[in-house]
């Protein structure tokens, strides 16, 4: 990789810098009529349909024209969504690397030998991995984990699982045996 980004830990270099730009100015636009409880009010609505904050944000933005949540209430969506009891427990970022990471898996039962999607699943673990121990640091996630196995399902071993190992209560299939006859 032949470009250095500094902002973006997780992506590789090479890719482009292109991103948004804040306005300068940090104040109220004149031309704003919702205040602050409104916005809140409709933050808290939006969250109770199950949305996430940053498609709470692309509402806002889109239908109310509210450009920065931050400049109105003073506080950003996911501190008014946590002081309200009303935010994931999961981060929204580790949240769709779980979810890319799945559907990579899925795409890899189907297709074996589909060596590209392999590696990149091996990336975006490697990033989930160092993102949860981030969030490990911070206290947002627990010192334990989110209950997964201490050992996740290695990448070469594409067999089913035995019966005989799915006797365990850790196993997918659980599978118990009938007691044996003497």
């Amino acid at each position: 990789s032949s470009g250095i980004n500094a902002e973006w830990p997780l992506r590789p270099g090479g890719k482009g810098i292109s991103q948004s730009a804040l306005p300068f100015k940090r104040s109220v636009p004149t031309w704003q009529k919702l205040t602050s409880e409104e916005i809140k009010e409709t933050i808290y609505k939006l969250s109770k349909k199950g949305l996430t904050p940053s498609q709470i944000g692309v509402i806002l933005r889109d239908s109310h024209g509210v450009a920065q949540v931050k400049a109105i209430t003073g506080t950003k969506i996911l501190r008014i969504l946590k002081a309200k009891g009303l935010s994931s427990k999961i981060p929204e970022d580790l949240y769709h690397l779980i979810k890319k990471a799945v559907a990579i898996r899925k795409h890899l039962e189907k297709n074996r030998q589909d060596k590209d999607s392999k590696y990149r699943l091996i990336l975006v673990e490697s990033r989930i991995h160092k993102l949860a121990r981030y969030y490990k640091t911070k206290t947002v996630l627990p010192k334990d984990g989110l209950g997964r196995d201490k050992h996740p399902r290695p990448l070469q071993s594409w067999r089913r699982p035995s019966l005989a190992s799915c006797v365990s209560t850790s196993c997918p299939r659980k599978v118990s045996l009938p007691p044996r006859s003497v």
